[in-house]
């Protein structure tokens, strides 16, 4: 059997780097080390952690009762009032937010300030999506389907900015940018889709239109992972998504002549490793 690893599957820059921090705190910090959130979408890396006395916040109730430790910020990144209720408390602030994700801060602040609302294509219950809502102002908005740009409440004239969660589908912005390019607004459009997202989405359509079997590692909460799952079921319909190598069903793919894998940028290499080698071994 023929087995093809997609070059980009695996932790993106953002997500090592998120990863690194938290393993540096770890070894240095002499007080309790707290997440807000879970650092990454990979339930593995964040079981590492936890067992190595790391502590998840999940909520602000949990976040403004804290007045001892250190708390990481999470690779998706938080709005701007997290980082005061921190600061109000005295609390030590440890950033791991994605620098591609701190740049849509950034462009949040200066479009407000210059007098556009803000519009972010993605999905709204997403934590990155909702900490780069927390730098914009009330009138920001999330856009996620073609539908929901006609029913937005815009007034005559109004100026928009346009930015893209870091991990959404390139084709997917790229119609939802054209249907607001047929209105009559004056339209600022920035594409902040990560390279390493697009590179990754690109490398997996084409595995995947050329062998027998697609597996995709990752998170079940991940959304990178879900939407290269999505591109590769367009590709090919044998297309299996994983969190582990537990997870894998050897009958889908013991007929087979060629097996695709690509893993999201959350997906320790290790995982990726032990899918790989298991399916190069037994089939």
């Amino acid at each position: 059997m023929e087995v093809i690893v997609a070059k980009t599957a695996g932790f993106c820059f953002g997500v090592k780097r998120a990863v690194d921090k938290v393993y540096e705190q770890i070894e240095h910090a002499g007080k309790p080390i707290y997440t807000y959130g879970p650092i990454i979408h990979n339930e593995e890396v964040v079981k590492d952690f936890e067992e190595k006395g790391v502590r998840v916040i999940e909520s602000e109730e949990e976040l403004k009762a804290l007045r001892d430790g250190i708390v990481i910020i999470r690779s998706h990144g938080v709005g701007k009032h997290v980082y005061d209720i921190l600061e109000e408390n005295g609390i030590e602030i440890v950033d791991a937010t994605c620098p591609f994700v701190k740049k849509i801060h950034k462009i949040a602040q200066e479009q407000n300030q210059a007098g556009r609302r803000l519009i972010i294509i993605g999905n709204e219950s997403h934590p990155e999506v909702q900490g780069i809502k927390g730098w914009g102002n009330d009138n920001t908005l999330v856009v996620e389907t073609p539908d929901q740009v006609d029913n937005l409440p815009f007034s005559e004239g109004e100026k928009l900015c346009i930015v893209s969660q870091t991990t959404f589908n390139y084709k997917k912005f790229q119609d939802l940018v054209e249907k607001f390019s047929k209105t009559r607004y004056d339209i600022l459009v920035l594409n902040t889709i990560c390279n390493a997202t697009q590179e990754r989405q690109v490398e997996a359509r084409r595995i995947a239109s050329e062998v027998d079997a697609m597996i995709v590692v990752g998170g079940k909460t991940s959304s990178n992972t879900q939407k290269l799952y999505e591109i590769c079921q367009k590709e090919c319909k044998n297309t299996y998504y994983i969190q582990t190598l537990g997870d894998l069903d050897p009958e889908c793919i013991s007929s087979v002549r060629s097996v695709g894998i690509t893993a999201g940028a959350s997906t320790p290499n290790h995982i990726i490793e032990e899918v790989h080698t298991n399916v190069r071994i037994k089939f």
